[in-house]
């Protein structure tokens, strides 16, 4: 059964160093497979809960982001075009 308390165990995302953040969010980005594939349900919810809290921080610092043109929905239509056009030749 999940938890519905808001406790992660970690520092709070707002009270990290921009650096310490951005080394949690590698952490967790590089670990989420392994726990959504093999970790409990309650090991999945937490790091979940605490993907969620640092993301948000870090986009509550970042607001205007780089964005890589190729990661919109626009860009990936783009290179859709250009496979179907690649793979069909005229």
């Amino acid at each position: 059964m999940l938890h519905s308390d808001t406790r992660t165990g970690g520092v709070p995302a707002t009270d990290l160093e921009t650096d310490v953040l951005l080394h949690e969010l590698e952490q967790l980005h590089r670990t989420r497979h392994e726990t959504f594939l093999y970790g409990s349900e309650e090991a999945l919810y937490r790091h979940t809960l605490r993907s969620g809290q640092l993301e948000a921080e870090y986009l509550r610092r970042f607001p205007y982001r780089h964005v890589a043109p190729g990661r919109t929905r626009t860009g990936a239509r783009a290179r859709e075009a250009a496979t179907r056009i690649a793979e069909h030749p005229a």
